[in-house]
């Protein structure tokens, strides 16, 4: 202990003497720790923090699957889940829940809540208690009984003042009373970001097989497994099919441990290639340093020198290197934590509130992520100090301790490692900006991709239809009825249209297709997606039907039997023949009969834009789908912003107690659905320049550094005739010929790297040859320009002045 206290006093001292050293050492490693914590954090939050629950390890979740239409995390049915939890042996608890809106009425405006209907057993399963108040109790979970509820700390302080006595007073949800049984505490929000909570049964007791809505959580008995669980649940869903093959055809079960469930593969994969890109950087940061470490070691040398003659062993030396090359990693880290905090700050605020993370997900620098910082600064120290440290010990007394002797043993090896540490900076570099550059483009192509339909003057907004006023499919068509034909009536408004689909928004449903005159085996249905939609949907959509007709009024106000198909739908099932007047109907829907194809649309994207295409889409007049949620688009004249409060107000004028939420232009709908690709653009793109920067250090310190040893060999080239564009030509090409040793490398690697990442891109290959090639030829500039100045410098050389110096 008393051997590194010595170490750190003198090390401080010797930084101190170089305070520009120092910093720009300092500012290099915190770049490089600064990102590597920021994204960490992302890691620990989403993959390693233990979920917030009662022994989470034990916790499994219960997805329904069908190979055969490639759904593998699918819901599950009500009634399956009361067969699958009295007839298994390996769970002690089993619960679900399925998401729902909750609307709240009173004296404040009607609100809509992101909510829940959940069975009495799921949080305590999860060993979850309330604030205040209880839980469901197992009678409150029976169709018939009286209506409960359960509010989130958030919804409690905000509409309801916190107050304490809400405890057993009724409230309207849903337009009907309620009786308060509890709140919960500060930040949960199970499943991901609800704020009120209802019981199970209740709502889905009449939900057929088929409807697999719910998400199913069980806790696994003392010494059972999830492979084990599964294999069971398997065998009931074998038995289940064969009981009920109309329903159940095709479907199995997947357990899988609650870790797998929160963090999906595509979630795991874009965080860890994160994690890879930020280690590039410290790599980066960590040659850069490494190289000025070098320089340093080499006007050092006497001093080592001399401590060696005087009896310091090698050993102890290195020691004292190292303990300098860490004390620079910890400041480097200390700057680093403080870029972090403006880091995970930046990532909050990419995220748009309407897809915020689930509420167990809080990207802090708690205690882990401090210790991998300092870890991190550790172990850099080491890595960044070491091979410097080595070659400063490999000192040949005589030459250096010699009166004006050059001290030049090892020069070449340092040399040949300060130019390895620059080309492997070049190269780690090049994979970033490619990534990066994908990542934007991917982003920029699903911009610019064709949606079907015009997106401008175009206006999105939901409303909710709430409680036993709109429990049958009549009131809730005849109230959205109204509502269009109220918005229609406002100055500037060209068309409404309404359906439980807001196009790039997400809504409709699937179902499996049976077609008039075409058998098929029970359960190998083919699926397609399918909505109901009012006459003037498409008017507002600004898509005209391609072949065919649309609805009339009197057609789209009733269960008309007709409908329109997209392209896609045609081209998928009567590709060879004509596709109106051709019925379907959906076997799911056990009240409708055959419907017959009046007029074919051009595709549109019912939900975000993704590598998987249009959907065959079958759109049916609106009363054979109703919603509670129900989307609007409204087309119009004017700037969308100027008729937001004259829908509002028509909307209240129908029914005074329907929530409006989700009021966006549909350009605001795109961009919200295509955050992903340009947060981690933005990511990429920041790590990138970090990456640029720092190589353009790299190369600068180099011939920097190899220009200061050599002015007496280029005063000895001028004094001789060398031209100094002859000197330009010698240092910029040793600094570009490093830079493109560095892009060969880089673009092998980046071949390699960006195909683990080419799932997650949108309309570019992973091996695009235009990022490939404008980011090389971009690395290859930026090295020129940094060679330019250390070039610059040696033209400017007096023969006169170097040769006087020697």
């Amino acid at each position: 202990m008393e051997t590194l206290i010595q170490d750190l006093r003198f090390a401080v001292r010797t930084l101190a003497k170089s305070p520009g050293f120092f910093a720009v050492a300092v500012l290099c490693i915190a770049l490089g720790i600064g990102t590597n914590t920021t994204i960490f954090s992302v890691v620990n939050a989403a993959l390693l923090r233990p979920y917030p629950a009662a022994d989470p390890e034990r916790i499994v979740v219960l997805h329904g699957t069908q190979l055969r239409n490639e759904i593998d995390e699918g819901g599950v049915s009500y009634l399956d889940y009361q067969e699958y939890k009295a007839q298994s042996t390996l769970f002690s608890q089993m619960a679900a829940f399925t998401n729902r809106s909750i609307t709240v009425t009173g004296d404040d405006e009607p609100e809509r809540l992101m909510g829940a209907s959940i069975s009495h057993d799921l949080f305590p399963l999860l060993g979850e208690r309330p604030a205040l108040g209880r839980t469901f109790l197992p009678e409150e979970d029976r169709p018939g009984a009286p209506p409960v509820v359960l509010l989130g700390h958030d919804v409690w302080m905000r509409r309801f003042n916190g107050d304490p006595a809400i405890l057993n007073k009724s409230i309207i949800v849903n337009a009907t009373p309620h009786t308060v049984v509890g709140v919960m505490p500060p930040r949960f929000k199970f499943p991901y970001q609800q704020e009120a909570w209802l019981p199970l049964a209740p709502f889905v007791k009449d939900y057929p097989r088929t409807d697999r809505v719910l998400g199913v959580y069980a806790r696994l008995k003392p010494g059972a497994t999830a492979a084990q669980a599964e294999a069971e649940m398997q065998g009931i869903a074998k038995r289940l099919e064969s009981t009920y093959p109309d329903a159940n055809k095709g479907w199995s079960a997947r357990v899988m441990t609650l870790r797998e469930e929160t963090s999906g593969e595509e979630m795991r994969l874009i965080i860890l290639t994160a994690m890879g890109a930020v280690g590039f950087v410290l790599l980066i940061a960590c040659a850069n340093v490494a190289n000025l470490l070098l320089a340093r070691a080499t006007q050092r040398q006497r001093e080592i020198a001399i401590r060696i003659a005087f009896g310091a062993t090698r050993g102890r030396i290195v020691r004292q290197l190292l303990t300098e090359s860490v004390l620079i990693a910890l400041a480097g880290a200390a700057l680093g934590i403080a870029l972090a905090v403006w880091g995970i700050r930046w990532i909050e605020l990419s995220i748009p509130p309407e897809n915020a993370t689930p509420y167990w997900m809080r990207f802090t620098l708690d205690g882990p992520v401090l210790l991998f910082t300092l870890a991190a600064a550790v172990v850099t120290g080491l890595l960044f100090g070491l091979a410097p440290a080595l070659q400063a010990v490999k000192t040949d007394l005589n030459d250096t301790l010699k009166e004006g002797g050059r001290g030049a043993g090892g020069s070449v090896v340092r040399n040949r490692l300060r130019s390895a540490l620059v080309i492997a900076e070049v190269a780690l570099s090049l994979v970033l900006l490619v990534g990066a550059s994908l990542f934007v483009r991917s982003f920029l192509n699903i911009q610019d991709a064709d949606v079907g339909f015009d997106t401008r003057n175009l206006l999105t907004m939901r409303i909710y239809l709430p409680g036993d006023p709109y429990e049958e499919d009549e009131p809730k068509a005849r109230r959205v009825e109204d509502v269009v034909r109220r918005l229609e009536t406002i100055p500037g408004v060209e068309a409404v249209g309404a359906s439980n689909n807001v196009p790039l928004g997400g809504g409709g449903g699937g179902g499996a297709v049976l077609f008039e005159g075409r058998p098929v085996t029970p359960g190998e249905e083919p699926l397609i997606y399918w909505a109901g939609v009012t006459p003037h949907f498409f008017r507002a959509l600004g898509v005209p039907v391609k072949r065919g007709r649309d609805f009339n009024d009197e057609e789209g106000s009733k269960r008309s039997g007709v409908a329109l198909v997209n392209e896609t739908f045609v081209k998928k099932f009567f590709p060879d023949t004509e596709a109106i007047g051709r019925r379907f109907r959906i076997k799911e829907e056990e009240k409708m009969d055959w419907v017959t194809i009046v007029g074919i649309v051009p595709d549109v994207a019912n939900d975000n834009i993704d590598d998987e295409g249009i959907e065959a889409s079958a759109y049916l007049s609106y009363p054979y789908q109703t919603a509670r949620n129900t989307g609007l688009t409204i087309r119009t004249r004017r700037p969308v912003a100027e008729v937001i409060a004259a829908a509002r107000a028509e909307i209240k004028a129908s029914d005074a107690n329907l929530p409006v939420f989700e009021v966006y232009t549909m350009d605001q709908v795109r961009r919200l659905g295509n955050w992903e690709f340009r947060f981690f653009g933005g990511m990429f793109t920041v790590f990138g320049l970090i990456a640029l920067f720092l190589a353009a250090i790299g190369v600068y310190g180099v011939l920097s550094y190899s220009v200061s040893q050599r002015l007496r060999e280029i005063g000895v080239r001028i004094a001789l005739g060398a031209r100094r564009r002859d000197v330009l030509r010698l240092v910029l090409g040793q600094g570009v010929g490093l830079a493109l040793i560095g892009i060969g490398i880089g673009l092998l690697g980046a071949f390699g790297v960006t195909r683990v990442i080419s799932s997650i891109l949108y309309g570019i290959s992973a091996t695009d040859l235009v990022s490939f090639g404008l980011n090389s030829l971009l690395l290859a500039a930026v090295a020129a320009l940094a060679s330019y100045v250390p070039a610059d410098r040696a033209m400017r050389v007096d023969p006169l002045e170097a040769l006087r110096d020697e």
